[in-house]
């Protein structure tokens, strides 16, 4: 009998590692999902099947059913993004500019005011302001939610527009907000409010499959206003964990023509857990802002690999300087090596990370990256204030970007996630004040960080790193 059970292991593993062969989309992984899956099939089938694939082919598919049938939506969503595009000869000027639309799908709109947001109390007093200002509808999506004080403050305000006639839709990530109870739930519902959890399992084939996250932090109210970035809804978030101590992140407030693209991104996500579309809002305003937003909504369902792409466009486009802040830094081969490039050709390259840890894996692995990345000249600092959770990434005086995704595979490849790409000069040196505080408040990473330290501690460092492709 445990010859069969033996055999049969080893024929799931051949099976499987063609299934990787096949549709896993680096050639690194690949090839270590086929050694793997041959050699250890009593580990390796079962992680593969949850862990191995970085294509979300049941949410291409609802997103094919969902074009067509939100025909109506996204025909207005398509008048705001001709009415508003920028200008080719502008949008020139700018990194991406051309090829934006080609990338993302939409262009860098005009007639946007963007607010830069530090911190959790900034950051909630704006939102639950704007809560308060809705009218019609009010959309929110976080990929972790907690029952605590923070998390109270939010059920609260959204019963309160409720109840006062708003539509309020919410949308938590199963898997981020595992811990978030059915009480807390129950109290939305039957106060009226409309929840769903995103349900990345609910298509047969993905079943097993817990690797996709939505990681999109989203309020939209009435249409009009915005907010994305980096916070999800936790006390930790206003600086009240005493074991994490200050949490330190950016969110952004945007009105104008750029939060178009922001809602159809919720509503295809709504869409696709509920199988329910929703009547919003597409009269945006005239556009009365100066600033030109690029939003962009990436995902494991995109045609390319629009968020690693994204960010080596952006480093590639660096002239003087770039700056980077991401709590998680594990890039891939594309990302690491225009990095070094930049440095190479003269560029002020700064990577903020913290040095206090939230993943070990991922804590561990950003030594070997920077080991790596560092003897090129590119400059290493690590947040001491507390816990650094931002992601934001500044280029020369051009552009600066905003939102959820960090420098990681994850972010690349397996997470629906949201960024703003903001082209103001005036915005742009607020967030380089910004991350020039942060870097007052950080110690530097020398290039041979990881070289001083013990051989067990550049063990683990090299074992996390093979991680990396579901970090």
């Amino acid at each position: 009998m445990l010859a069969y059970v033996i055999a049969g292991f080893h024929v799931l593993g051949f099976a499987s590692s063609i299934d990787a062969v096949m549709n896993t989309r680096t050639a690194q992984g690949s090839a270590a999902w086929a050694v793997f899956l041959n050699t250890l099939p009593y580990f390796a089938v079962p992680a593969y099947w949850v862990f191995g694939r970085d294509r979300f082919h049941a949410y291409v598919n609802v997103r094919t059913a969902t074009d067509r049938e939100l025909q109506g939506e996204a025909a207005r969503l398509a008048n705001v993004i001709d009415a508003s595009e920028v200008e080719a000869a502008r949008a020139d000027e700018v990194p991406l500019g051309a090829m934006a639309r080609r990338l993302t799908g939409i262009p860098y709109l005009a007639g946007n005011e963007v607010d830069l947001l530090v911190n959790g109390e900034e950051t909630f007093e704006s939102i639950f302001d704007g809560i308060a200002r809705a009218t019609d509808y009010v959309l929110v999506q976080f990929f972790l939610v907690r029952d605590d004080g923070l998390g109270g403050r939010l059920r609260d305000a959204l019963v309160e527009r409720v109840r006062s006639g708003v539509r309020v839709y919410f949308l938590y990530d199963e898997i981020g907000s595992y811990a978030l109870s059915r009480a807390w739930l129950a109290a939305l519902r039957s106060d009226g409010v409309e929840v769903s959890a995103f349900n990345a399992r609910r298509a047969p084939r993905s079943r097993f499959q817990i690797n996709f996250r939505n990681h999109r932090k989203l309020v939209v109210v009435d249409g009009r206003e915005a907010w994305t970035g980096g916070h999800n809804v936790g006390d930790e978030h206003l600086g009240l964990d005493p074991e994490i101590g200050p949490w330190r992140d950016t969110h952004l407030r945007i009105t104008g023509p750029a939060v178009g693209p922001l809602q159809f991104a919720f509503l295809q996500d709504w869409y696709w857990a509920t199988d329910r579309l929703l009547g919003l809002e597409w009269d945006l305003g005239e556009g009365a802002g100066s600033m030109d937003v690029l939003p962009v909504a990436s995902g494991p369902a995109d045609p390319l690999e629009t968020m690693s792409l994204l960010y080596a466009g952006l480093i590639d486009a660096a002239e003087q300087r770039l700056w980077v802040a991401s709590p998680y830094f594990v890039p891939d081969g594309a990302v690491s090596k225009a990095l070094q490039m930049a440095a190479l050709r003269g560029v002020d390259v700064r990577v903020l990370i913290p040095d206090q840890r939230e993943n070990w894996s991922t804590w561990l692995s950003a030594f070997a990256y920077q080991a790596s990345i560092a003897p090129s000249g590119v400059y290493f600092r690590r947040y001491m204030d507390g816990f650094m959770h931002q992601k934001v990434v500044l280029v020369d005086d051009r552009v600066a970007t905003v939102g959820s995704a960090n420098f990681d595979n994850r972010s690349f490849r397996l997470n629906f996630e949201l960024t703003a790409v903001v082209a103001d000069p005036a915005f742009v040196e607020r967030v380089a004040g910004m991350l020039e505080a942060d870097f007052a408040a950080s110690e530097p990473m020398p290039a041979d960080a990881l070289a001083r330290r013990p051989f067990w501690f550049r063990l683990a460092v090299n074992l996390a790193r093979l991680t990396a492709p579901i970090q």
